[in-house]
């Protein structure tokens, strides 16, 4: 029952169907289905995000497109193909194109229209896959589009595809280390920094803070996708330094869990200018492969 006649006005979606725990970080506030596999979305970025903004404060981060292309998939995963919350999800790729002058802040929150196909949702076997596709509007402009290909698993299934090692890690992760300066990644605070150096130009220790409130919002025994992203950016940055680097797109495959407990390094190579290969590697399996693309000043 209602607490009142109140109409009802604009709120998230719940925050379980996007898996975070703060509703701070809900970036959906609604959606309406236009077709048998094509979805109109509402959202909502806030004006002063603590993770999710640029290092001088004017502008919306890239990377914050992706998340909203992540939480998409989730949301219409659960609310609308009826994958059950506690399954887990494998990211196999996460790609985002932006337009920075469609990110600047403007004197109040930046409301999101986001048209959405889903190519290939259904289940196969005890599995759940697809293939999303997003455009992000605002204010009547495309501002970002991404897509990005997933599975989703039973706990029980992603049990057996973890065995011991992800328990085992959760109980000896490694140990945070003095991160790179912060404005040599694109970022402001120490604490946003997810690299540590190395003794091989071009080369990072994938270290971030394990408490950090956005990065690793709940519980993982993995390093989450969406850190690997954010390693890759920086990555980027840092092999640009002191030079300013703009990021406006990533494309990332993933290929292998990033553990917590054994070193995970990232390299970077200039290919073109504006254009940096990222790959990270850990006990002699490459993790993942992201091109990053940007302006540079």
């Amino acid at each position: 029952m209602r607490c009142n006649d109140a109409r009802q006005l604009t709120t998230t979606v719940p925050r379980e169907y996007v898996h975070r725990s703060s509703l701070a970080e809900v970036f959906l506030t609604g959606c309406e289905r236009t077709g048998q596999d094509t979805f109109t979305l509402t959202g909502q970025w806030p004006r002063a995000h603590t993770f999710f903004t640029s290092a001088d404060g004017t502008g919306h981060d890239p990377v914050q497109a992706g998340e909203t292309v992540r939480q998409v998939g989730l949301y219409l995963c659960h609310a609308v193909y009826g994958v059950p919350l506690g399954h887990n999800v494998l990211l196999w790729s996460l790609d985002f194109t932006t337009r920075p002058e469609h990110l600047r802040i403007g004197r109040g929150p930046s409301d999101l229209t986001m048209n959405a196909l889903c190519t290939d949702f259904g289940w196969k076997g005890n599995r759940f896959s697809g293939y999303l596709s997003v455009d992000i509007h605002r204010n009547g402009e495309l501002a970002a589009r991404g897509t990005a290909r997933f599975s989703c698993v039973a706990p029980a299934t992603y049990r057996r595809l973890r065995g011991d090692r992800g328990r085992l890690a959760l109980t000896r992760p490694l140990p945070r280390r003095t991160p790179v300066p912060a404005h040599t990644t694109g970022r402001l605070l120490p604490f946003d920094v997810v690299l540590a150096p190395t003794d091989h130009p071009g080369r990072w220790q994938l270290n971030p803070d394990l408490d950090h409130p956005i990065l690793f919002e709940h519980a993982n025994d993995h390093h989450p996708g969406m850190v690997l992203v954010e390693a890759a950016r920086q990555a980027a940055s840092a092999l640009h330094a002191p030079a300013t680097f703009t990021p406006a797109a990533i494309a990332t495959e993933f290929h292998h869990y990033a553990e917590l407990d054994a070193p995970c390094w990232i390299d970077a190579t200039l290919t073109a200018p504006g254009h940096v290969a990222i790959t990270g590697h850990q006990e002699n399996r490459t993790i993942f492969r992201s091109t990053v693309t940007a302006t540079t000043t």
